[in-house]
């Protein structure tokens, strides 16, 4: 019955992302320049992925060459199937983006609501298809294998790209960002996306390669791995029965439900973002009246319900927590703008306060939902908890994907020179974008914790472990050492963007002290130098921090012994869980008390507040979009890590 209704679903998810692509494609893409500027950025976006792909392919036959030889042909196949599939729903996302963010712009000379219907529109081609590779995947493999704990190879393909995708899309974006904003807006006061920078398109490609490329690889490794992670958990709880095919139709359910919130917002009226909000509440109140129906007529236990809404409540809770520390013209984020006026160094201190307090409310969700799903349905409550929390995927992925097309159609606005009512439409639609982003970020976050928090505990049985011994000195010693790495991990990814960005800040100064006319708008500045100069960052400085997610646990396994290596992967989800919080949220805060300055208060564009704003925003940057993000795939993937390496552990 799971794969029948999975299939089904999914059907109708694909039909839908068709006719809403096909509304997107028929679309005006505006004048002859929007169209120029829109197919540079596709053909920069497009050269980046095809170039990270082909190192991509290098460690995909080599980590799967070691899975056929130490484990299993099976294990090989499976994780190279999810590496492709990572790979897919990543790509997928980008193309779309890019062929619609001229489209955006264009719709948003008749008014802002067109712009945001394209816009959404080319977003839930992105969401919906995702989730249908994602459930229709793991369904027919688990229908052939018969086996969920032989799925967590494909997790582990899944979660391995996703991170080279994140880390790499986040370096290449930011380095782009940084030099163009610092020596752009600060050094030489123009604004931002003006057709005279040279880091300009490179900035607007990464947009894409990395808030959509790599969150879409994100999301899909976080999805898969929840329903496998619970499909597991049921069959060693309760041997194969119903229980192991719920995961699959509660996520099913959330397909369906994703399709009426995104009709809902693209045909409702009123304030953007309380539309777009409005639409994932819809969503999660539909999960829960059919997940009810479902249950009854399976004979489940009521108390799966329970555990449903705990995971989904959690998810709304971490979104609107996130969104208030985050979203513009108000509370913190209107503190931070305030305090900016005193200088950088007050912007820097305003937003670091804002970013830890940020985490108190997602950790008080997260540790709710783990108690009450405890409480109900022992650690299968915890796990259909985070199926539940990302089964309304579908538009969650639709609003990110939002973000970065509206990012884009902004910058073509400004970079086509087009009238100022296309550009304050188009700027709208970038504001909603920038905190819906935030929003996703930290839903990601959160998803991420319960996710890996069940996998630990599935490493836990897979080794025989009942408890862990905080007494042993192994154990502290892998507590402090999973501690350590997320820090780790991310000094490494900041400082990949750090020498990223410090190359490309001299190329954008070389380019306007070296090349006459470029200032006056009257020769056009070497676009392509620029892009270069991030796609050979992002694929030279990913490499480290994914091996380190890959090698670590490894090592500390085989040297130190599994019951070490559980306190290396509890150490890390803590600690990887709380930072990651920390970063998306203080970087979220402080580009958006840029914007708020950047609309007209505190002394407004080209004011030293807006100065030291953009100072906080350069530091933040790398923080949102880079490290914080990825390490929510961090702690998930040495968990999936250890899990499929434990016969060789034991």
């Amino acid at each position: 019955m799971y794969l029948e209704i999975a299939l089904t679903v999914c059907f109708f998810a694909v039909l839908s992302a068709v006719v809403l692509f096909n509304r997107v494609r028929k679309r005006s893409s505006g004048n002859k320049k929007m169209i120029k500027i829109s197919k540079s950025i596709h053909a920069g976006a497009l050269a980046y992925l095809n170039a990270q792909y082909k190192a991509l392919v290098v460690f995909i036959i080599a980590v799967g060459v070691i899975l056929y030889l130490l484990l299993s042909p099976v294990s090989s196949v499976l994780f190279v199937l999810g590496a492709v599939c990572s790979i897919i729903a990543g790509n997928i996302g980008m193309r779309v983006a890019t062929s619609s963010n001229a489209k955006t712009t264009a719709a948003c000379e008749e008014s802002v609501e067109k712009g945001l219907s394209v816009a959404f529109s080319a977003g839930s081609v992105m969401g919906l298809l995702v989730v249908c590779i994602g459930i229709v995947s793991v369904s027919v493999l688990f229908y052939i294998l018969g086996d969920p704990n032989m799925l967590f190879s494909f997790g582990f393909g899944a979660s391995s790209v996703a991170l080279f995708a994140r880390v790499g899309g986040g370096i290449y974006t930011k380095a782009a960002d940084v030099g163009a904003d610092m020596v752009g807006k600060v050094e030489r006061r123009i604004p931002e996306d003006d057709p005279r920078n040279p880091a300009v398109i490179a900035d607007n490609v990464g947009d894409t390669v990395g808030d959509i490329a790599g969150m879409g690889a994100d999301l899909f490794e976080s999805y898969v791995e929840s329903i496998i992670a619970a499909m597991a958990v049921a069959f060693v709880l309760f041997g194969m029965g119903p229980l192991v095919q719920f995961p699959i139709l509660l996520a099913s359910v959330g397909v369906a439900a994703s399709i009426v919130g995104i009709l809902y917002v693209l045909i409702g009226k009123g304030d953007i973002g309380s539309l777009l909000n409005r639409g994932i509440f819809i969503a999660t109140g539909i999960v829960v009246i059919v997940s009810y129906f479902i249950i009854v007529s399976m004979n489940l236990q009521i108390e799966i319900l329970y555990c449903i809404t705990a995971g989904l409540v959690a998810g709304v809770v971490i979104g609107l927590s996130t969104e208030y520390y985050t979203s513009g013209g108000k509370g913190p984020v209107k503190r931070v703008a305030e305090d900016s006026q005193t200088g950088a160094a007050t912007n820097i201190i305003s937003g670091l306060s804002v970013g830890m307090l940020s985490t108190v409310i997602p950790v008080l969700a997260v540790a709710a939902t783990i108690i009450i799903s405890f409480y109900f349905m022992g650690l299968y409550g915890i796990a259909i908890a985070a199926v539940g929390m990302l089964s309304t995927l579908g538009i969650v992925l639709t609003t990110d994907s939002y973000g970065p097309i509206s990012d884009n159609a902004a910058g073509i606005a400004q970079m086509s020179g087009a009238g100022k009512k296309v550009r304050e439409n188009a700027e709208k639609l970038d504001a909603v974008g920038n905190t819906t982003a935030a929003i996703n970020k930290g839903f990601a976050i959160g998803s991420a914790a319960l996710t890996s928090l069940v996998l630990f505990s599935v490493y836990n049985k897979a080794v025989g472990l009942t408890s862990i011994n905080i007494a042993s000195p192994q154990v502290i010693a892998g507590l402090f050492l999973g501690g350590m790495l997320p820090f780790f991990f991310s000094s490494l990814t900041m400082k990949s963007v750090g020498r990223a960005a410090t190359e490309m800040v001299r190329e954008v100064r070389r380019q306007f002290d070296s090349i006459p006319g470029i200032l006056k708008g009257k020769t056009d500045p070497d676009y392509k130098r620029c892009i270069e100069i991030s796609t050979k960052s992002a694929l030279r400085e990913m490499v480290k921090p994914a091996l380190l997610a890959i090698l670590a646990p490894l090592a500390v396994g085989f040297f130190l012994g599994t019951e070490a290596l559980g306190g290396l992967l509890a150490g890390a989800i803590v600690t990887g869980f709380l930072l990651a919080l920390f970063m998306s949220n203080a970087g979220a805060a402080w580009d958006n008390s840029k914007k708020f300055v950047e609309s007209g208060n505190f002394g407004g564009k080209g004011s030293d507040t807006h100065a030291s704003t953009v100072v906080g925003d350069t530091v933040g940057d790398p923080m949102k979009d880079c490290s914080g993000p990825s390490l929510n795939i961090l702690i998930k993937l040495m968990s999936i890590i250890s899990i499929v390496f434990v016969p060789l552990l034991i």
